[in-house]
């Protein structure tokens, strides 16, 4: 007695909605990775707690108080009355000149299965002020001037990461005293100055010395302000990603760790030297953005050099991007399935269709669990090896044969090393898969070159 058997194309229509049903779990398992990926950033920053956040630094930048006059337009008695005043405004010079060297220790900081990278930086420079020759174009005379109220004034984006020794501010060997706040504008009006009797200005450059230490996480940036502005910036964090709109122009990077030096001048920053306006005061300060969170992937900006202290295998990106190649797994361990059913003869049902896919997609779960713990490569090859051997032992009942069922495992086993090198070669990931996907379209075409697809076969009950 015989049954009549599904057509082969109406098996490969089913395979495909058994694949397409797949994708559900499949799509569960992406956003727990990115569940994982949130919990593992609110982790760091709880970490980073209390070391300052990413840090840009300012400065130093010389202000003078200075009288002005200036006119206004009064109604009195219905008629305009034009009146002037005196005001105190500000005279903001940058140094003709900055050398400033920074050496930053960074820190591997655990908890639980967690890991923040934070820093603690070693700030030291000179920076030379002198008086513009043309001064008079911007409206300010020296006698005018507030000389001995003047304020150095320091950048430091999170002056919670300043510890230590307190900062070390001298004008020719002479120590200033500190005080918070008055920062610089690039950083939000945050850091730290110091009064300053600046009357010798009128006569020759004055030269500063400064040295502070502060600590950080995730990146650390220097706004440049002078007319010459040079940073050279030592680490042994060998994993340094150079960003913002200033590169160095002198670079070295080892496993030993990185050093790196910029050269700003004010043309490339397109400002003057010299600038007037309001008081502090009276003059709204740009917001700086949130610096709480370890938050390495925000944007740099455009006039900053900045140094991001990059962990080199971000477990999260390359389960997700694993993750994506599911579909592959799914595809062409189904592939091997029909054509066993479709060409062998060993019938495949929908169920065990359903339970071999899901073995699939349990793998990415088990690789990001593992990895959690014990790291991404080793995770890999602890999950796959689990992968191989379920399914490999699962063929050889469904198929059986374990001579079919080390097919499967070769392929599984070819599909897994495939995946872990694009995965590593990010940059002809899409070479490989798209050669890949040839092969496979090129030996099915040839395996079903004589199959009429539309046809049923009959099994003896």
């Amino acid at each position: 007695m015989f049954s009549a058997e599904r057509s082969p194309g109406a098996k490969l229509a089913l395979t495909i909605l058994i694949g397409l049903v797949l994708a559900i779990p499949l799509f569960s398992v992406w956003l727990l990775v990115y569940d994982r990926q949130s919990q593992s950033e609110t982790a760091r920053a709880s970490i980073a707690e209390g070391w300052g956040g990413p840090q840009q630094v300012a400065g130093p930048l010389l202000v003078i108080p200075y009288r002005a006059t200036v006119t206004e337009t009064v109604t009195e008695g219905g008629r305009p009355v034009v009146r002037s005043r005196q005001v105190w405004q500000e005279l903001t010079l940058s140094p003709e000149v900055a050398d400033i060297q920074t050496a930053i220790r960074p820190e591997r900081r655990r908890r639980s299965i967690y890991e923040a990278v934070v820093y603690e930086a070693a700030m030291s420079g000179k920076a030379r002020f002198a008086m513009p020759e043309d001064l008079s174009r911007f409206g300010v005379a020296v006698a005018d001037m507030a000389l001995d109220r003047a304020e150095l004034r320091f950048g430091v984006s999170d002056p919670r990461g300043l510890f230590g020794q307190p900062p070390r501010v001298s004008v020719g060997g002479r120590p200033l005293r500190l005080q918070p706040g008055g920062g610089t504008p690039a950083t939000g009006g945050s850091g730290f100055f110091a009064w300053l009797d600046a009357a010798p200005l009128t006569g020759a450059p004055i030269i500063v010395d400064f040295a502070y230490d502060f600590r950080g996480n995730g990146w650390l940036s220097l706004a440049p302000h002078a007319g010459d502005t040079r940073w050279r910036v030592t680490s042994p964090w060998p994993h340094p990603s150079f960003q913002g709109g200033f590169l160095p122009v002198d670079r070295s990077v080892s496993e030993q760790g990185f050093t790196a030096t910029y050269q700003v001048g004010n043309l490339a920053l397109g400002q003057s030297l010299v600038s007037t306006g309001a008081p502090r005061g009276d003059e709204p300060v740009p917001p700086r953005p949130a610096m709480d969170a370890y938050a390495v992937a925000a944007p740099a900006g455009g006039y900053e050099a900045r140094i991001d202290l990059v962990q080199p295998v971000d477990l999260y990106s390359r389960v997700n991007r694993a993750t994506k190649y599911g579909f592959l797994f799914i595809g062409f361990t189904f592939l091997a399935y029909l054509l066993f059913d479709v060409i062998g003869g060993v019938r495949v049902s929908a169920v065990e269709y359903l339970l071999v896919g899901a073995g699939l997609v349990l793998f990415f779960v088990l690789l990001l669990a593992f990895a959690e713990v014990i790291g991404f490569t080793p995770a890999y090859v602890v999950a796959s090896a689990a992968i191989i051997g379920l399914n490999t032992a699962y063929s050889a009942a469904v198929l059986k044969s374990w001579r079919r069922a080390s097919f499967i495992a070769g392929l599984l086993l070819a599909l897994y090393v495939v995946l872990y090198v694009l995965l590593s070669l990010e940059a002809f990931s899409l070479l490989i898969g798209s050669l890949l996907l040839f092969a496979a379209l090129a030996a099915v075409m040839y395996l079903t070159r004589n199959l009429n697809w539309g046809a049923r076969q009959t099994l003896e009950a």
